[in-house]
């Protein structure tokens, strides 16, 4: 019988004419006809191989558009080749020497989507979440995409001890008015984390040693964290990498400390400019991201580990004296009456927010540049700021909604609408953090012999 050696032209069986053409013109053979006819196909579509050309350009056009095979193919287990120029393996469901042609450039459909923040499968089992200067649930992408994408989530909150006692230049790393805030913004967490279904484990010790103890014991799969931008933090976040890797457990980073994201910079951080006046021209033109909601429920705490949630450390635990609350000239120390936590900054922002409308504005005799009253001429809210108790996103969103209904009030009124002074200076303010900050992460994650000198 003659047939078209290549497998290349579509072949359809399953039309009884075709099958009693191929029967009659076939010689005759021992076994039934439909199952020599069965054997040359397979034989030309798993055993032959292909030429070259074809099979690395379109490996799955080789095949037939439409193939049925008849149910006596199952009688060749026990069928053997007559012909001596075809080796044929013990089980002819073997796979030929075209597969792993085939396997190199799998069907697109087939490929693994990226695990993104927003997606909502829950496909990790467990997931350790670590707190660091982000002691918020407003605005935390870490904390949302943990959530969306696990089972369970951990959230801890590390005071690491290199971060306290003395520098080497004899002063405090932390001290303890600093300390007394830290400790109350994390005793808020708790709180706000413990009302939205979940908790805080609370440890004094390294992360890289922690996070492998916890991570044992629950089971985890990865951890979350947002990014930060000394070097001392880049530092011990290459040690949970490290540490982390020999344990299989994914370490995944988030930014949010800044008003404008660090992948939406017109420029790589390499090429920043180190001078303020250079860095705002190049931003002028960007948009700030939507502050991320925060979540009504959070996802549970994991069943397996039975892990203590654990006391918060006081300023003894951490080797420092209490804070004295009257300064040295006798008057009431200003810092004692701060006040650390994500509920007190937002109560801070919405009194600050209508004391900026309650206020005229007052500029300069020439009017080049406008500031606002307040208390001391300040918002004082950079301390919450610092501790990620608030998102910058979220205090320009919040304030810039205040100033919109302001300003629309007065227009309806006839009143004069220049209510926007107030927030051309608290963006000059944040822009000059978002600077200092991005001007830090360039230098401390890669330092530079003979770097030129930052200026203002």
């Amino acid at each position: 019988m003659e047939t078209d050696p290549s497998p290349l032209q579509p072949q359809t069986l399953d039309s009884s004419e075709e099958q009693q053409k191929e029967i009659t013109s076939s010689p005759s053979k021992s076994s039934p006809p439909i199952a020599s006819l069965s054997l040359s196909l397979s034989t030309n579509l798993i055993l032959s191989k292909p030429s070259p050309p074809v099979a690395t350009a379109q490996p799955f056009a080789a095949l037939p558009s439409r193939l049925k095979i008849p149910t006596q193919i199952f009688s060749l287990t026990r069928l053997s080749f007559s012909a001596s120029s075809i080796s044929t393996p013990a089980r002819p469901s073997n796979l030929s020497s075209s597969t792993p042609a085939l396997l190199s450039s799998p069907s697109p459909f087939l490929r693994r989507r990226p695990a993104e923040p927003s997606g909502g499968a829950s496909a990790r089992r467990c997931t350790l979440l670590l707190f660091r200067c982000d002691l918020r649930t407003h605005d935390n992408e870490a904390l949302t995409a943990a959530s969306n994408e696990s089972v369970s989530i951990l959230p801890v909150y590390l005071f690491d001890p290199r971060d306290y006692g003395k520098s080497s230049s004899g002063f405090d790393k932390t001290g303890p008015y600093r300390a007394t805030f830290l400790l109350q913004s994390v005793a808020d967490l708790r709180r706000s984390l413990r009302a939205q279904g979940s908790d805080l484990v609370v440890r004094i010790g390294r992360p890289e040693s922690v996070l492998v103890e916890l991570a044992r014991s629950v089971g985890a799969d990865a951890v979350y964290m947002h990014r930060e931008v000394s070097n001392e933090e880049a530092r011990t976040e290459e040690r949970v990498e490290k540490a982390m890797e020999s344990e299989g457990v994914e370490v995944k980073y988030f930014w949010g400390s800044t008003l404008y994201h660090i992948d939406d910079l017109p420029f790589e951080l390499e090429q920043m400019p180190s001078n303020y006046g250079g860095f705002r021209e190049k931003v002028q033109g960007l948009n700030v991201r939507k502050t991320i909601e925060a979540l009504d429920q959070i996802k549970g705490l994991p069943s397996r580990g039975d892990v203590e949630p654990g006391e918060i450390p006081t300023l003894m635990d951490l080797g420092l004296n209490p804070a004295p609350a009257v300064a040295q000239d006798g008057k009431p120390a200003v810092s004692a009456s701060l006040a650390g936590g994500e509920t007190e900054a937002l109560e801070r922002l919405r009194k600050f927010a209508v004391e900026c409308c309650a206020q005229p504005n007052k500029g300069f005799k020439n009017g080049a540049q406008e500031s606002i009253y307040g208390a001391n001429f300040s918002c004082k809210i950079s301390p919450w700021l610092a501790m990620g108790c608030l998102s910058p996103r979220f205090m320009y969103e919040e304030l810039k909604k205040t100033a919109n209904r302001a300003m629309s009030s007065k227009t309806q009124k006839n009143v004069d609408a220049s209510g926007g002074s107030g927030m051309n200076w608290l963006m000059f303010e944040l822009l000059w953090r978002d600077f200092f900050r991005f001007i830090t992460k360039k230098y401390s994650t890669k330092r530079k012999v003979g770097a030129e000198p930052v200026t203002a």
